[in-house]
């Protein structure tokens, strides 16, 4: 079932890319071309003042010692609250649903949900003089796996921390948490996990709502052995806003080759996301 609804996702993330292509920038036009760039540049920043609803689907290329395909749709829905008259609280759920390939020969596939990750940022609602745009806060990585093969079996946490800058037709930041595990099952490995997530976007001005991203998820498991810590991929994606009835939607398409990852990592990765927008007085 959730082999099933993972690639009807994807095959709908594909289609609405293709739709996309196709029809241009036609969609948005009644939004105003200036209200799809900025819909588009919030969407770059990890703590703008936007609610929105991501469904990011990874699909991971030659994973495990068998060389098959993992997916990785990831649910993860941005809240964001007014906490005082200069403050947000954004708030921001990773919900995995994972379909994993067999680990080794005579295994089966497990499909199912993988360990939930909560974060809430506190942000200023005004950059500094400097243009420099923050956000701290705890991250909390939950035991919630339908399989131990899904998860770490632990219940974990740490600081996390975003930090970008807007200038001109660019978003230049940088995410990075770390967690460390506090309880669960005392039979699992520990847990130590850095990611790190540096994105540097360019909106076309003569395009507008349509961009180019680099944004890798670089990670690091600090309780593997040294050939195995890092997990480091590049690549590019390209995004569009458009927006379908009055809903404003976010479109994404890239791909990643990971030039540095563990024994068993995936070779390279294909992401597609499509994510519905709701701005403030919509």
């Amino acid at each position: 079932m959730f082999s099933s609804a993972i690639r009807s996702t994807a095959r709908f993330s594909l289609s609405a890319l293709a739709l996309m292509s196709l029809h241009g920038f036609a969609q948005a036009q009644t939004n105003g071309e200036q209200s799809a760039a900025e819909l588009a540049k919030a969407t770059q920043n990890p703590v703008a003042d936007l609610i929105s609803l991501p469904f990011q689907n990874n699909t991971n290329f030659n994973f495990g010692p068998e060389e098959e395909t993992q997916n990785i749709l990831n649910i993860q829905p941005v809240i964001p609250f007014s906490i005082s008259a200069d403050a947000n609280l954004i708030t921001r759920t990773i919900v995995p649903v994972i379909s994993q390939p067999r680990l080794f020969p005579g295994d089966d596939r497990e499909n199912g949900i993988g360990d939930v990750q909560f974060t809430a940022f506190y942000s200023p609602k005004e950059a500094t003089a400097g243009g420099l745009i923050w956000g701290v806060g705890p991250v909390i990585q939950m035991d919630t796996a339908t399989d131990d093969k899904l998860g770490t079996g632990k219940w974990s946490a740490g600081p996390s921390v975003v930090a970008l800058i807007m200038p001109g037709q660019w978003v230049i930041g940088a995410l990075a948490q770390n967690v460390w595990d506090f309880a669960g099952d005392g039979d699992r490995e520990g847990v130590n996990q850095f990611l790190m997530q540096p994105f540097v976007n360019y909106n076309f001005k003569s395009k507008p709502g349509r961009y180019i991203s680099f944004s890798p998820i670089i990670t690091a498991n600090w309780k593997a052995s040294n050939s195995n810590t890092w997990t480091v991929p590049l690549g590019l994606q390209m995004g569009q806003v458009i927006k379908v009835g009055k809903q404003p939607i976010n479109l994404s398409l890239g791909g990643y080759y990971n030039v540095e990852k563990p024994d068993n990592g995936a070779d390279w990765t294909l992401r597609a996301q499509i994510t519905f927008l709701f701005p403030k007085g919509r």
